[in-house]
């Protein structure tokens, strides 16, 4: 694929210097932190989560706690109903039973009573919650007694060449057997439901009344849908032609006015794009690309005269200016790895890769080397996008996984994204989904954000760090701690086996005689090491120390006075 977006010469990132040259084997990697310079809050938010329960958010002391995915864009407030779509044979299935009161009569909807446990269990955690709504005008139903339904009746619609293996057995995936070509002639209204806006104020007032207005303690996060470039793949049962710039447009000005006029004071998310040819091909081009082996002239790029993404961004804002109604707070992309990353294959090919593909959240000098045959520097380029076609929006990342949950090569890859998160600035971003409890992702979190089982967490004050290793074998990261002003610095060591040495370098910051060391391994405990002798001479180095690989190690390093 060329490239989608023009690409800055220099490298455009805030408080980081360039990739150095490796160092030579068996030299340290030093890590100069001045804590005086290019000081930026880390939003607390970037530590989100997905689906995760109370025990679950109080564990990782994550502060927010995000629904979505494939079934929220057809969630169904009033029948407590979501529909699976591609994920899992189009079916239209009951939420929340288990959380319905127990004076309700079998077979009676509780209407929203998924989204408020959900809502419930978060607040119980203090943690904020991101809460779909489905714009796409359709929604999923149900049969009698809440039965489940489903868009592609073998009965109905002939042999197909995949079906539920469980208890649905006539539940298609809607590809004909014949031909293997997809069924193009279903009724949407076999499992769904057509709904207007109006459908979904409803359910904010329920909201509303339930748990108050945002600024009350209300739901904070609206999102707008999910994935709409992919819509015809999806949700093809109910969207099988590929939306247009001008549909997913005009279906957030609906939705997003809609939300505004009714609690003001809710943060609007979107478009919860799916990934990276989402910058260029809209669903209509998409579909296009794929039936012309990506051809143009593509029919949505000819009439809008530019990619996809930046459209989008300006008419939305040149809506703002012509109403006044401001319409997203907050601009939201998804990002997985397409080499095999997102996968729980720990390979040693995969580990590295995994290890490298980091990098395409902000490194320009990084080439991905999957389908995608550009460079992606995801966090800039949104960044960049924004300032011009939508200025004033903060950015997201509401979906993204690097894989290997059950293993030490998927914490250090969650370590490194987590720390890229907090030096490149980025507003807010959710996990998808919420890792094993007690596996080396999740406890990867905690190195951040509980890694002494005190919600003692990682320093939410960037200062530059230079690292002169390269970054695809250790990574590091340096915050102050606002609360009691230590210093922190997160330490990944990427290899898959061996040790690296780490000499620490401090200015800016007059430290403790001694600082703690916190270190994950593939043994998956958070251990709390001996302490480290700190150095406070002037023009020498604040601290050697040698760490495994693959590890995570957290330094606490506390200022001067305050040990």
């Amino acid at each position: 694929m060329r490239s989608l977006l023009p690409l800055t010469a220099a490298l455009a990132l805030l408080g980081v210097a360039p990739l150095a040259a490796a160092a030579p084997a068996g030299s340290p990697a030093v890590l100069a932190v001045d804590a005086a310079a290019d000081r930026q809050a880390i939003h607390p938010e970037i530590y989100g989560v997905t689906f995760a329960s109370t025990a679950d958010l109080e564990a990782l002391n994550a502060p927010l706690n995000r629904e979505g995915g494939n079934a929220a864009a057809r969630y169904n407030w009033e029948l407590d109903a979501s529909n699976r779509g591609q994920d899992w044979f189009f079916e239209s299935v009951a939420e929340g039973d288990s959380e319905r009161p127990p004076d309700a009569e079998p077979g009676e909807a509780v209407p929203g009573a998924y989204i408020d446990a959900l809502i419930g269990a978060s607040r119980a955690a203090r943690a904020n919650v991101m809460i779909t709504v489905p714009i796409t005008g359709w929604v999923a139903n149900l049969g009698p007694r809440r039965h489940a339904l489903w868009s592609y009746s073998i009965a109905k619609y002939g042999p197909q060449t995949a079906h539920d293996p469980t208890k649905r057995l006539d539940a298609g995936n809607g590809i004909r057997a014949a031909d293997r070509r997809p069924i193009t002639n279903n009724d949407p209204t076999d499992a769904n439901l057509r709904v207007t806006p109006d459908f979904q104020r409803r359910w904010v007032e329920h909201l509303i009344r339930k748990w108050g207005r945002a600024a009350d303690g209300g739901v904070r996060y609206y999102l707008m849908d999910n994935e709409p470039a992919i819509w015809h793949e999806a949700h093809r049962d109910v969207v099988p032609q590929g939306v247009t710039a001008a549909t997913v447009r005009d279906a957030i000005i609906a939705y997003a006015t809609m939300i505004r006029s009714a609690d003001p004071g809710a943060k609007i998310v979107g478009p919860e794009e799916w990934g990276w040819s989402a910058f260029a091909y809209s669903g209509r081009d998409k579909q296009w690309g794929e039936a012309h082996r990506y051809r143009g002239p593509f029919p949505d790029r000819t009439a809008n005269g530019m990619d996809y993404f930046p459209w989008l961004l300006k008419e939305l804002n040149a809506r703002e200016q012509a109403t006044g109604v401001r319409l997203l707070d907050l601009v939201t992309l998804h990002w997985y790895p397409q080499g095999g990353e997102f996968t729980q294959d720990v390979s040693p090919k995969i580990q590295r890769l995994r290890n490298r593909s980091t990098r395409a959240l902000w490194d320009p000098a990084y080439r991905d080397t999957s389908w995608v045959n550009d460079t992606p520097r995801l966090i800039p380029r949104m960044r960049e996008l924004v300032a011009e076609y939508y200025p004033g929006r903060a950015i997201g990342l509401t979906e993204y996984d690097w894989g290997a949950d059950r293993h030490i090569n998927g914490a250090t890859a969650e370590a490194d994204i987590l720390g890229i998160l907090g030096r490149e600035g980025i507003d807010l971003a959710a996990r998808w989904t919420l890792p094993p409890a007690g596996s080396p992702v999740y406890k990867a979190i905690q190195m951040y954000r509980n890694y002494d089982g005190a919600r003692s967490t990682f320093g939410d004050m960037r200062v530059r760090l230079t690292n002169s290793a390269d970054a695809d074998h250790i990574a590091a990261f340096a915050a102050e701690r606002t609360c009691d002003g230590a210093l922190t610095v997160m330490i990944v060591a990427k290899d898959l086996e061996g040790t690296a040495p780490i000499e620490l370098r401090l200015a800016g910051f007059a430290p403790g005689a001694k600082a703690q060391v916190w270190q994950l391994t593939a043994a998956n405990t958070i251990t709390r090491l001996e302490d480290l002798a700190i150095s406070a001479a002037t023009g020498r180095p604040a601290a050697r120390l040698t760490v495994p690989a693959p590890s995570i190690t957290l330094l606490v390093v506390p200022k001067a006075g305050r040990e």
